[in-house]
């Protein structure tokens, strides 16, 4: 049968309540389960208990000699605890909240555990116990899952899928399947979540990240063909010495110096729109190196030549502070400017879309639902997207069919090496802001072990007692994507140790209502700590904040530490970076050293190097499911090659038997 054909709910054993599980997880459709990979793999091999040292990971096979005893606690927690004979010794086994297991027991009966060994004690707290015995070297992936789904229920899942499926669509062209002898695509997906050997395990990988990394590069390759450059599709626009005096009024406005870098993409935009092309282009900046200004400075520039400009930030909270900074700036001006966001009244609404429909406004702020299918301009000159957003072919699609292609750019706090932004946004221009604006404290970044946690109790107080306030993020933890537990655990001791001021949460599973609420009481330091998982990673300007905490912080990867140290030190305040860890690896004595995000991600990219198979997937990447662009920016390159082959001799982007291949690339967000 083909993946197209068959439902979620087809799957032997999935019901309704299963489905929302997967939804929550992404999975929503056949293909978004095939697609959902292990993010690491174990391997499975027994040791010698003999040679074991204290608190090293075992997987040990031996003979139950006792019934479990079940013990419960409080809060619905239990364990099972039995002695377990292993080779020539009798070891003692705990396992904490597996009581439902005990059924299982029985003694004489050969079993494999997975654990933790405390040689003093001679006891194995395990992790995971298995009903029969391991034979044989065996490769397991290891999947994100939310709460009330464990891992085995979505390889489950996955299976009865494979089972059904006879074939999956295949996207690279045949002549570079055969040209590097790649595998099946149905044979390499099964090896993805069900590996037999290493060897075989890196095939599939191979396989399916070139695919995926073909597809993106056609996709660059795609928009390039696509951009509206001739002359009679610009907009026309009247860029004057009056206009230029004008803006240099408005620099001259400002309570603060524009840097050199900011001057240089602002003449970057005013050349954009002169030229006889469409603008296209992406400003990468540091964290608080000021994009948003430059930003300002194209909405103007766009509003002097006649055009309505529209500003997308990804949430609510960016939006409103995006809304009140514009009108701030351009509190002099007779500048129309309106907010359009979830929240926003129906009222509000509708008197919105009349008003850009007879362009009674300047300048639109808002999320993505400024480019919806109700939303029509008058005169929409430029389109500006803040953080890490792409602007898609669908996104473009809709505006198109409006009769609309603005000037574009996009904005990004996430900069990467130059080589690597040239090809991995080789359909834009790009314009890189490195200089910290003035007045800005470089931030002080100190590595803490869990034994000094004092010291940083301390550090938060003090900041506290001077009325700034303080992000605390949660460690990440392989067994739930949102972090949850962890969040609210720290939440519980922060409220302990800080009884005179207002503890927040933020987490994955919160709607987008409540976490801007949250977040806009955190701004309005109405919550004087904020206990968070990566979501603030991009997060509001709350200039007031000035010590971040980073728990478990070797978890992280090194680019997004430094993102997540960009929350704090938005402002003339001296500000602090705390990282939590019991291994201060050199990942993490570079960000204490280093404040520069365009020298971290070369060291990102340089301490990441080949990869490596077993290891965690950095957090912070494009959202490939298999390719890692830094790991795999080889394979990369060997795709944008085959890529221009194929439009120059395989007639891909023409041909109707890559019909396939091209709605996918045009389904690409």
């Amino acid at each position: 049968m083909e993946q197209n054909n068959i439902e979620l709910l087809d799957l032997k054993g999935l019901g309704k309540k299963s489905l929302l599980y997967l939804n929550k997880l992404g999975i929503f459709n056949i293909n978004d389960l095939l697609t959902y990979y292990p993010y690491r793999y174990d391997v499975l091999k027994t040791v010698d208990l003999n040679n074991a040292v204290q608190d090293e990971k075992v997987i040990v096979c031996g003979v139950v000699e006792t019934i479990p005893t079940l013990i419960r606690f409080r809060g619905n927690k239990n364990k099972l605890t039995f002695r377990l004979f292993v080779s020539d010794m009798l070891v003692k086994v705990t396992i904490y909240n597996r009581g439902f297991l005990k059924h299982n027991f029985e003694i004489g009966k050969i079993i494999t555990v997975i654990g933790k060994y405390d040689s003093k004690n001679n006891t194995i707290i395990a992790s995971d116990i298995r009903f029969d015995e391991l034979k044989e070297v065996k490769i397991e992936g290891v999947y994100s899952t939310t709460s009330g789904l464990s891992k085995k229920s979505i390889l489950i899942y996955i299976n009865e899928a494979l089972e059904l499926c006879n074939n999956i669509d295949d996207y690279i062209p045949e002549y570079f399947n055969k040209k590097y002898k790649f595998m099946n695509k149905l044979d390499a997906v099964k090896i993805i979540h069900n590996p037999s050997d290493i060897n075989s395990l890196k095939q599939a990988q191979i396989k399916l990240k070139y695919e995926e990394l073909f597809i993106f590069m056609l996709k660059i390759e795609y928009l390039k063909k696509n951009r509206e450059d001739s002359i009679d599709s610009v907009l026309i626009r009247n860029i004057d010495r009056t206009l230029l005096q004008k803006i240099n009024k408005l620099k001259q406005e400002l309570p603060f110096t524009l840097t050199n870098d900011q001057n240089t993409a602002i003449d970057d935009i005013l050349i954009d729109m002169k030229s006889n092309k469409r603008m296209n282009r992406m400003i990468q900046g540091d964290v608080g190196s000021g994009k948003t200004i430059v930003g300002i400075f194209a909405c103007f520039i766009n509003y002097l030549t006649g055009y309505m400009s529209a500003f997308m930030a990804p949430t609510e909270i960016l939006a409103r502070q995006h809304y009140l900074n514009f009108k701030n700036i351009f509190k002099d001006y007779n500048i129309r400017i309106e907010l359009l966001i979830g929240s926003t009244t129906k009222k509000e609404k509708n008197k919105i879309y009349d008003d850009l429909n007879s362009g009674n406004i300047d300048i639109i702020i808002g999320t993505h639902a400024l480019i919806q299918d109700n939303v029509e301009y008058k005169n929409l000159g430029l389109v500006i997207t803040d953080e890490q957003h792409r602007f898609g072919v669908n996104q473009r699609a809709n505006l198109k069919n409006k009769g609309i292609m603005p000037d574009v750019i996009y904005m990004s706090a996430t900069p990467i090496p130059r080589t690597y932004a040239l090809t991995i946004y080789g359909d834009m221009d790009l314009s890189n802001i490195k200089t910290r604006p003035s007045g800005r404290k470089k931030i002080i970044t100190d590595i803490k072990t869990n034994k000094e946690i004092t010291d940083v109790l301390k550090l938060i107080k003090y900041e506290l007692d001077h009325n700034h306030q303080a992000y605390v993020i949660a460690p990440l933890i392989d067994n739930d994507i949102d972090n949850f537990d962890n969040v609210i655990n720290l939440q519980k001791q922060f409220q302990l140790a800080f009884k005179n001021f207002n503890v927040g949460i933020l987490h994955g599973k919160m709607s987008n209502e409540e976490k801007d609420k949250v977040m806009l009481d955190f701004s309005k330091n109405k919550t004087q700590i904020l206990i968070s998982t990566t979501v603030v990673e991009v997060g509001v300007d709350v200039e007031n904040a000035t010590v971040i905490v980073i728990f478990d912080a070797n978890k992280f990867g090194l680019s997004q530490l430094h993102q997540l140290r960009g929350r704090v030190g938005r402002s003339t305040l001296q500000s602090y970076c705390i990282l939590i860890s019991d291994n201060a690896s050199k990942r993490l004595k570079i960000l204490k050293e280093c404040d520069d995000g365009f020298k971290i991600s070369e060291e990102d990219f340089k301490l990441r190097g080949s990869g490596d198979l077993f290891g965690i997937r950095q957090s912070g990447d494009m959202k490939f499911k298999m390719a890692d662009l830094q790991n795999d920016f080889k394979i990369l390159l060997k795709a944008k090659e085959d890529v221009e082959y194929s439009i120059n001799n395989l007639n891909i982007l023409n041909d109707e038997k890559y019909i396939n291949l091209l709605n996918n690339v045009n389904n690409l967000d």
